[in-house]
């Protein structure tokens, strides 16, 4: 009886014929392992020149941020503008386009719309709303370096809400950087603060009083106004980022999920709220748009709609093809060209102040990037305490 011998399988094949959950079955037989949707979405995601190389994605995403923050500031930058819901109705719209195309494309892959899914996922979207309002509010009136050195704070509040609602834990080094944050946000507040205390105790004149009450100073009694919405917005950022992390967890939602429902749900949402508060007569479009300069900003509107698709792709191709101590640098670091970029774009003042207050927040992102490494290193060394190695395993 003859007996045909099995060609020799590759050292893939053997490395996934180990075992019954790894591609082989009872008899030890090599089944191909279908591929998952995050698999495939991963394959689709970037041209495998590129993906191999952790340069690409560090650059694109930190280009992403600056250019993110730039197309915003310029947009919002108008003194008496006042239509941010319209704002933020273009970019979810023109977000929302482009993650359809590139799904049509078969660039990346997403779940197609739920009914369901949009109900439960509807109170985020929300509640992003108020983030993004929020942050477009405090940069309208607050510089950049200030603006992207008071966002730090936003980590302490996710910090401390990770301690009460998911167990977790703030280090030694973690309060050193959250000191060092908190320092660079009032070195970066102390010449508006320093006018406000001028004005209380009369030592101010007349100009700085009407400078602050004017409409493009967009302050209360000398007291600059996008403070107010910086706070409301680190408060809002957390708790949306926090609620999130736990609903992403109960509807197996992705990163291209999560965002092309983060986009469609507010659409109707934001053009209620346009049309009901804010001025939609002709006069005030004039002011908001006006003639001049209107066919740029609604280009620069539609880009930023476009570049948050870029900041969402970088984030998630940066994760893939580096590790996660090099992304969380990458995060910290980059503050530092974002913060110079409204020097430059803008011409923010350049002083020691400033200075001071943007290399005290970065470095207090690097200590606080290093805190979360090490203490993800012991959380890894604490669960590897408890697993049996191989070799002293008895069968």
């Amino acid at each position: 009886m003859s007996s045909s011998t099995p060609p020799p399988r590759s050292p893939v094949q053997r490395s996934h014929s180990m075992g019954g959950l790894n591609g082989s079955d009872e008899r030890g037989e090599y089944k191909p392992v279908p591929l998952n949707d995050d698999a495939v979405e991963a394959r689709k995601s970037v041209p495998v020149e590129l993906s191999s190389s952790p340069m690409w994605p560090i650059a694109s995403y930190c280009v992403a941020s600056i250019l993110m923050t730039v197309v915003n500031k310029f947009v919002v930058s108008g003194p008496q503008f006042n239509m941010t819901c319209v704002l933020l109705f273009i970019q979810s719209s023109v977000c929302v386009l482009c993650v359809s195309v590139c799904k049509r494309l078969g660039i990346i892959t997403y779940k197609d719309f739920n009914f369901e899914h949009a109900k439960a996922w509807f109170p985020i979207s929300s509640f992003l709303v108020a983030v993004i309002y929020t942050g477009s509010k405090s940069l309208q009136y607050l510089s950049i370096p200030v603006y992207t050195i008071f966002k730090n704070l936003t980590i302490i509040i996710i910090a401390y809400g990770e301690v009460f609602w998911f167990n977790g834990r703030v280090t030694g080094l973690m309060l050193v950087s959250f000191a060092l944050m908190v320092i660079s946000s009032g070195m970066a507040s102390w010449s508006d603060f320093a006018k406000v205390l001028a004005t209380t105790f009369g030592a101010a004149d007349s100009a700085i009083v009407a400078d602050a009450k004017s409409p493009g100073g967009g302050a209360l009694s000398g007291f600059n106004i996008g403070y107010f919405w910086m706070i409301l917005n680190c408060f809002a950022s957390a708790g949306y980022l926090l609620t999130m992390r736990k609903k992403i967890k109960e509807m197996g939602f992705r990163d291209w999920d999560t965002m092309f429902y983060n986009n469609l749900l507010p659409i109707p949402l934001l053009a209620i709220f346009s049309f009901l508060m804010e001025n939609w007569s002709r006069a005030n479009l004039e002011i908001n748009f006006p003639p001049a300069t209107r066919n740029v900003l609604l280009l620069a509107m539609a880009f930023s709609g476009a570049a948050a698709v870029w900041i969402s792709y970088s984030t998630a191709w940066c994760m893939r093809t580096t590790t996660s101590t090099t992304y969380s640098m990458v995060g910290a670091l980059n503050k530092l060209p974002v913060a110079a970029s409204g020097m430059v774009f803008f011409g923010d003042p350049v002083n020691v102040g400033s200075v001071s207050a943007i290399l005290t927040g970065f470095f207090a992102g690097i200590v606080y990037a290093v805190a979360k490494n090490n203490q993800s290193k012991a959380e890894k060394a604490k669960n590897a305490e408890g697993v049996i190695p191989l070799a002293n395993r008895r069968i």
